[in-house]
């Protein structure tokens, strides 16, 4: 069964939050979009058509477009305010985009973006997280389908900890993080606030992480090659694989 409980992200305070908050704190994000273009160029396949899954404001499918200028894209998000900032994101944006308004957790949100398959390229960012294990492998299975021949899947994802005490190593650096980001941006907030936040936040009961390396297994099972863990920082991995020619 799927998960239905992280339908609060469908809250647009939440995601508001998200956005001004936790977003923009996310340890090396440059580093790891960085990484993320120079998989996609060393895959040796003409960029097309790209699929943003949990697409957020768009930032990743913005660093990849902005790369690949004549590919298309289709943003899909559960929250129609994260698709209002996707698209206003874009509004410069000259290419062929489409923004989907759907929960990816209903197997039926293939059926809404299968018309601009296959696809070269399939991200998602910080989204998948949300759903049961047995959800995030059929998930998996259905990106697999979705993919051009040569196709890459590129998953940057909050995964689980080994045990207790690295998750609290991860605590302490997203914590140290968004009050350095409150610090730069000129807002008033001590390093307790924002640990209260950090630990009190609405979404941290919809998260369901599991460990990269299972996660990896998965996509290998599924028929995904050259799987691996492409980058990672504590409870932050970017990992995928890519579709056989």
């Amino acid at each position: 069964m799927p998960n239905t409980d992280y339908g609060i992200w469908k809250a647009t305070e939440l995601t508001e939050k998200y956005l001004a908050g936790v977003r923009g704190a996310i340890p090396l994000a440059t580093e790891q979009i960085d990484l993320m273009l120079r998989i996609i160029g060393a895959c040796d396949i003409e960029v097309e058509s790209i699929l943003d899954l949990g697409c957020g404001d768009g930032i990743l499918a913005a660093s990849i477009l902005q790369q690949y200028t004549n590919a298309s894209g289709v943003l899909l998000d559960i929250s129609e305010s994260m698709i209002q900032a996707a698209k206003d994101k874009f509004a410069n944006h000259n290419g062929n985009l489409d923004f989907v308004l759907f929960d990816f957790g209903n197997n039926q949100w293939i059926e809404r973006v299968q018309a601009q398959g296959p696809f070269s390229v399939i991200i998602s960012g910080f989204s998948i997280h949300h759903q049961t294990d047995e959800r995030k492998q059929e998930i998996y299975a259905e990106i697999f389908e979705l993919l051009t021949p040569g196709g890459l899947f590129l998953n940057l994802e909050n995964v689980s900890s080994s045990t207790n005490w690295v998750s609290k190593l991860f605590d302490d650096l997203f914590i140290d993080s968004l009050y350095n980001m409150y610090l730069t941006n000129g807002v008033e907030k001590t390093r307790q606030e924002v640990s209260e936040y950090w630990f009190n936040r609405e979404d941290i009961e919809v998260n369901k992480l599991a460990p990269v390396e299972k996660q990896c297994d998965w996509l290998r099972q599924i028929g995904f090659s050259d799987v691996d863990c492409y980058f990672k920082i504590l409870e932050i991995a970017l990992f995928g694989g890519r579709k056989p020619r």
